[in-house]
């Protein structure tokens, strides 16, 4: 990341791993949270940290969470994530001066808080700043995006008959099969026909991909 420039309207891959590896999504809440922190963040100042917004009364929290979405007034767009038991991918498009940058801090600092108070533990969680590579062309953009949702698979944290249903990246919301809304996806499925060819383009490349995740792995932290 040494010399990026975070521009506005532009497309970054962001990542990064739990400090010496360890976990940092060890449960189905902590997913959850993990979610839920990246789709609250991705707004521009909230009133609240979104601690203090879970802490209000079931109608009050509603009406917050409601009256954020109608604004969407958002520092970056996230077109594809994916929530990994050691490490995390977004890949972002910036709407606001150095959105990226403020987003990744707020969604870090915030779920590490949580974290850190659920398991009893301090200190930080990720390794050191997050790394980023700048989005150049329609091309990689599909690319990263396959790259991204295939991950639970060619780490064999799942096998390829789950992806479609696995819950904590977007893959399911490109599908349709998600009534969540983290993600803006038109920018990637414009490039085709259908959801389904756009599955077609995932499903296709399982196998090449495990073998490049199996290469990179031996040279690469993530």
């Amino acid at each position: 990341m040494r010399g990026l420039v975070f521009a506005n309207d532009q497309v970054y891959h962001v990542f990064n791993r739990g400090v010496e590896k360890r976990p940092t999504f060890t449960d189905k809440r902590e997913y959850q949270r993990g979610i839920l922190t990246a789709g609250y963040y991705r707004n521009k100042k909230p009133s609240l940290r979104l601690s203090k917004v879970l802490q209000l009364n079931a109608e009050l929290e509603t009406q917050f969470f409601n009256t954020l979405e109608k604004e969407k007034r958002r520092i970056v767009d996230i077109l594809c994530y994916c929530l990994m038991p050691n490490h995390f991918h977004f890949l972002l498009k910036q709407r606001e001066e150095r959105g990226v940058p403020k987003f990744m801090s707020m969604f870090t600092n915030s779920y590490t808080k949580y974290f850190n108070t659920k398991q009893k533990r301090n200190g930080p969680l990720f390794q050191g700043n997050f790394k980023a590579v700048w989005i150049e062309d329609d091309d990689q953009l599909m690319h990263v995006s396959r790259y991204i949702h295939l991950n639970p698979v060619v780490s064999y944290i799942i096998k390829e008959q789950e992806l479609d249903s696995f819950p904590w990246s977007s893959f399911c919301e490109y599908l349709g099969q998600s009534d969540r809304s983290l993600c803006n996806t038109d920018m990637i499925l414009s490039q085709f026909k259908s959801a389904q060819e756009y599955r077609a383009f995932v499903h296709n490349q399982i196998d090449y991909a495990k073998t490049l995740y199996a290469i990179e792995h031996l040279t690469m932290d993530v």
